[in-house]
């Protein structure tokens, strides 16, 4: 029976991959779709059940969900990109929003023509209709996972945790389900005696689960929770408590009156508390995962006072409060740090992971020096880490930017292997980790293009959007890369009704593909829709760049969509944002002003050079230069209108003899001696592009670029490329995504991309003027430019 239920599921999940690219093929695989789920209706609600169990990997389980994303991929410095429960894109949406996406066709290869989207989708019948809506609580059935089990994986390491938490688990001895009705009958018999209410709720948390599931709605329960509310007052400390863990079995509701007045009277007694019951109360709290921040804040507070006495699990215990309630009290970091240093070697693994988790979701920031020193420790002992712990590390390495190359060298090696056996989050942080960090190691994204497509379901729209931007980030393409693009690309058409909610998962994603040349026209013409466009205006993330890489991008790359496009104002706007940001901040480099300044005295001046953002979606700057066919510079530059006439015609003629005075008595066509073949930045660019309808000819233009009027016949345009370690992978001479972008559309528009790469003019920097104005007029007057031109 099993492998009947497994043939009937594997087909749909490997169509992601098997794109049609005729009606008559769409229709054939819908038919055959169709057959299989009508065969499998007559099965019965257990088999139907077995069927997701079978699809679902073992021990697969979706942890906690991480809020979205830093605000640092679109200038700003806070880091949003937390483990937050309440953050956007943390909740799973209802089921009715979920039909939205059949209003777009399923997402396609980036390849196909817009003409496969002309034929409406027919209206399901209600039967359907009624399928779908199974299939839909079907698939949230998957999705829905206990996220608070695993983040307390470190407490099973010592015994001394168990004073300090509270066990979720089923009780050890259970009584029977009969037992019920008489303990809820003695209920009135208590009258409001502290001991015999302590006593009813913990005999009814031992309950099955079955019975204690039905105690919500039970009048007698509720009488109980009434008198224990109005005797609250007259219990002891311990008796509190007990009474609180029980509420964990027995599930009641975050905003139950009796959770009320244990919160009121637990705030009030706080500081007559010990510290060990302070930290047992907050686990119940989180447990009930109510949110406590009175009672929090007096535990820090009581925490600071006492901190000379934490042990060992109470430090550990009180990160993991500190990080479950999103709280980073300031005047404890100095102390956290340095009782990290004094306990770093006496932490298990998962004790490590546990307080890097605690720091990442309270946005609590460390130094570089503690991080390093945990990261040493991690580097030597990461086979004898659980992933989970693992991830958790990453995701303070992260956070406070710091590159370890043992760590990322070790990571390498081991997590491959792991990857098949991770959940889909997990899998998400390590592969933001190495864009995030600049990193590129192909084993690690290879495996995970390999493990993912079978796993996309379980995909939140932002993990799918973060495994895009960090694939395109680092422009790698699978092996399987139409298998890995298809399949995201379908997810994301299936999460469409989330991106109104959280638009910038939507961005980061089209960003990503644009990046490795994918543009799926429904999902763009979705993202630059006035409505949408307005949603990110209205977003708390700075998403006003993105929006306009993409825009321009679309223009550049995809001449024949017919879609949405961002309005000559919201250009206008973004230019001049970008342009403010870059004249403070980019045009003003050291390296790019010596590199402009050279080029004047090498051109003849001002006119023939210019410093600006050729493409200002790009975010970075050029050097233009404008050259004759036969070699001559080509003034263009010119900022006043009159001394524009006048120059207009005018070049300057290098000679021999004018190099020879420019750099000191050397020949002009001496190359220093930095400069050689294999020092150029290897060709990362294809000819093709994957865009629907093509790529703009040669010489084309859109609004970011010179108006068509201005070139001159036979005129050849250098965009200069003074680059920095930032444009690149970490430790290579590979361009990140961005970059690759921005070279790629510099020769759609007709450029001839020139590097100054920093391994090769910073270090000239610090030499003479004559070996600089040797090298730019190496790059410049480079013979193959000319004769490519001609």
């Amino acid at each position: 029976m099993a492998t009947v239920l497994m043939c009937r599921r594997l087909p749909r999940l490997s169509r992601v991959t098997a794109i049609s690219t005729t009606t008559a093929k769409r229709g054939s695989s819908k038919s055959k779709k169709e057959k299989r789920d009508k065969a499998g209706a007559a099965k019965t609600g257990t088999q139907s059940g077995a069927t997701i169990q079978l699809l679902k990997p073992q021990d697969y389980r979706v942890l906690y969900n991480p809020a979205a994303y830093a605000k640092g991929r679109a200038g700003s410095q806070q880091h949003g990109d937390r483990d937050s429960s309440q953050a956007r894109g943390d909740t799973f949406t209802s089921p009715g929003a979920a039909q939205a996406p059949h209003t777009f066709p399923t997402a396609s290869s980036p390849a196909l023509s817009p003409v496969r989207s002309a034929l409406p989708k027919p209206k399901p019948t209600l039967l359907e209709q009624t399928r779908l809506n199974k299939e839909e609580a079907e698939k949230e059935k998957r999705e829905v996972h206990d996220s608070k089990e695993d983040p307390r994986t470190f407490q099973r390491g010592r015994p001394e945790y168990r004073a300090l938490t509270c066990d979720s688990a089923e009780p050890a001895q259970p009584l029977p389900a009969e037992e019920g009705d008489w303990i809820l009958q003695s209920v009135a018999g208590c009258e409001g005696s502290p001991g015999a209410l302590r006593d009813c709720f913990l005999k009814l948390s031992r309950l099955p689960a079955e019975r204690r599931a039905a105690l919500g709605s039970d009048a007698r329960f509720s009488a109980l929770c009434h008198q224990t509310v109005m005797a609250i007052r007259l219990f002891s400390t311990p008796d509190l408590i007990h009474i609180l863990k029980a509420c964990v079995p027995l599930a009641v509701p975050a905003s139950h009156p009796l959770l009320n007045a244990c919160e009121a009277e637990f705030c009030r007694r706080a500081w007559d508390m010990g510290l060990e019951q302070l930290l047992l109360v907050a686990d119940c709290w989180r447990c009930l995962d109510r949110s406590v921040p009175s009672y929090l804040g007096i535990l820090f507070s009581y925490a600071n006072l006492h901190w000379k006495d934490l042990t060992l699990p109470q430090f550990v215990q009180l990160l993991y409060i500190i990080g479950e309630g999103r709280r980073s009290p300031a005047d404890l970091a100095q102390k956290v740090e340095s009782t990290i240093l004094k306990h770093l070697d006496s932490f298990t693994l998962e004790e490590l992971g546990a307080i890097c988790l605690g720091l990442f979701k309270s946005l609590s920031g460390i130094s570089e020096h503690v991080m390093r020193r945990i990261a040493d420790r991690v580097s030597l002992q990461m086979e004898d880490m659980s992933t989970y712990a693992l991830v958790n590390v990453l995701k303070m390495l992260r956070y406070t930017r710091m590159d370890h190359l043992p760590l990322m060298r070790e990571l390498g090696r081991v997590i491959p292997a792991r990857i098949p056996a991770t959940n889909i989050q997990g899998i998400m942080h390590i592969t933001l980790t190495y864009s995030s960090l600049h990193f590129f190691d192909e084993d690690v994204l290879a495996a995970v293009a390999t493990s993912l497509p079978s796993k996309v379901s379980y995909c939140r729209s932002k993990d799918a959007a973060k495994f895009l931007w960090s694939f395109g980030c680092l422009d790698y393409e699978p092996p399987n890369e139409e298998e890995f693009y298809s399949s995201l690309i379908k997810q994301l058409h299936a999460k469409l009704h989330e991106f109104s909610k959280f638009p910038e998962h939507l961005l980061t994603a089209l960003l990503g593909l644009a990046f490795v040349k994918r543009f799926p026209e429904e999902l763009i013409d979705f993202a630059l829709r006035e409505e949408f466009v307005q949603k990110t205006r209205g977003s708390k993330y700075e998403l006003n760049k993105d929006l306009f890489t993409l825009g321009k991008s679309v223009e550049i790359e995809c001449p024949t969509y017919q879609g949405s496009h961002l309005t000559p104002q919201l250009c206008q706007e973004f230019t001049e944002m970008v342009s403010s940001f870059a004249e403070r901040e980019i045009y003003v480099r050291p390296e790019i002003v010596e590199a402009t300044s050279l080029l004047e005295s090498m051109l003849g001046g001002p006119e023939y050079v210019k410093n600006h953002m050729i493409l200002p979606h790009t975010r970075s700057s050029d050097l233009e230069v404008r050259l004759s066919t036969d070699g001559r510079p080509i003034p263009f530059n010119f900022k006043d209108p009159v001394a524009a006439k006048k120059l207009r015609d005018m070049g300057v003629n290098l000679t021999d003899d004018l190099m020879s005075q420019l750099i000191q008595g050397r020949a002009h066509n001496q190359s220093p001696t930095e400069v050689g073949n294999e020092s150029r930045i290897p060709s990362q660019e294809r000819d093709d592009t994957k865009c629907m309808g093509g790529a703009l000819p040669t010489g084309a233009t859109s609004q970011t670029g010179p108006k068509a009027g201005l070139w001159q016949p036979g005129e050849v345009r250098l965009a200069l490329q003074v680059s920095n370690r930032n444009h690149f992978c970490y430790g290579s001479r590979r361009l990140l995504g961005l970059h690759c972008l921005k070279r790629r559309q510099l020769r759609l528009l007709g450029y001839a991309v020139v590097e100054l790469p920093f391994w090769e003019w910073f270090p000239l920097l610090r030499r003479t003027r004559s070996e600089k104005l040797s090298y730019l007029h190496y790059k410049v007057f480079s013979p193959a430019l000319l004769t490519r031109a001609a």
